[in-house]
């Protein structure tokens, strides 16, 4: 029998099955937790390595591993992915308005009404249908061979979107969004008077225990910090500029109107009466700052406010009709 070779420390060895990939990894110290040792060590996303092992593809010296198990030298960590699957989204010929693309990555600025993904009620007319006709290259870390989102706007909020076209982009530009070195700033009209010039909502957010399409402000939700800076006051209404620190889901809308200053338009968690602007709410993704994912060069992005975002300050500052 021929002696055994020992594994290579922090080395990475590919085993091709006929259906699916196995990455190996010894590891190469006492190096803590499993789950932040993969992140450091793969080029995947933190919640791509979380469901990876949920799902029960990651073994630890031969069993089921778990995101905290404390790894030793020379343990044996395995992960099964299988291959990325055919999206089933169609290429759809849709204008975007495309603010920047290279061979790395590419910003739009969405419309309001334009959903990203697809599901029911809007399996067509979205983002990904968009991007699949007018992108080239996407990136497939998140198990489609072609989806490309780092990260999503709502579909009745505007503005910047930073889309991945490789797996490389992918990872660098979701790890600067996860560690805060991206910056997220929205433009908002609210309803009623915001007294302060600035201020911060630190308030934890989980989904809503009586409605499950809504999140809401809870004790034992996920952290999530907004930062106010108020622009204009119109008494009735305010004109903001909100920037994420996190970014939960419906963050900024959840947050507002838990301080009774609900986005105006939005008829979820604002008042059903909208009088200001009937079609969505007045939201605007309006600039994006994050370093180039293969140059580390800053970025800096912006986009300007909707037509129907100026009317509606237009007529806020008694240059419109009411």
């Amino acid at each position: 029998m021929p002696p055994k070779t020992a594994a290579r420390p922090a080395a990475e060895r590919k085993a091709k099955t006929a259906m699916d990939d196995i990455t190996r990894l010894a590891a190469d110290e006492n190096a803590g937790r499993l789950d932040k040792y993969l992140a450091e060590k793969l080029p995947l996303t933190r919640s791509h390595i979380k469901n990876a092992i949920e799902e029960g593809r990651v073994t630890l010296n031969g069993r089921p591993a778990k995101p905290g198990d404390k790894l030793r030298l020379g343990d044996i960590i395995e992960m099964t992915t299988p291959p990325p699957r055919e999206t089933e989204v169609e290429a759809e010929d849709i204008p975007l308005d495309i603010v920047y693309e290279d061979e790395w990555m590419a910003v739009v600025n969405k419309p309001q009404g334009m959903v990203v993904h697809p599901a029911p009620g809007n399996e067509t007319g979205t983002l990904v249908s968009a991007l699949l006709h007018s992108v080239k290259d996407l990136s497939g870390i998140n198990g489609e061979k072609r989806p490309g989102i780092v990260h999503r706007l709502d579909k009745d909020t505007s503005g910047l979107l930073v889309i991945a076209k490789n797996d490389e982009a992918h990872v660098a530009l979701a790890k600067q969004i996860a560690e805060k070195s991206a910056r997220r700033i929205y433009a908002a009209i609210v309803h009623g008077n915001i007294r302060e010039d600035t201020l911060t909502i630190d308030k934890s957010i989980a989904r809503s225990r009586t409605d499950r399409k809504k999140m809401a402000v809870a004790a034992g939700g996920r952290r999530a910090v907004t930062h106010v800076r108020v622009l204009e006051r119109f008494g009735a209404f305010t004109y903001i500029e909100a920037e994420l620190e996190t970014g939960r889901t419906h963050q900024i809308r959840v947050h507002l109107a838990s301080i009774q200053r609900p986005v105006a338009g939005d008829r979820v968690y604002g008042p059903k009466d909208v009088k200001l602007h009937q079609s969505g709410q007045l939201l605007h993704a309006k600039k994006l700052v994050l370093h180039h994912p293969k140059t580390g060069r800053e970025m800096i992005f912006e986009a300007p406010l909707p037509g129907y975002f100026e009317t509606a300050l237009r007529k806020l500052r008694g240059e419109g009709p009411c």
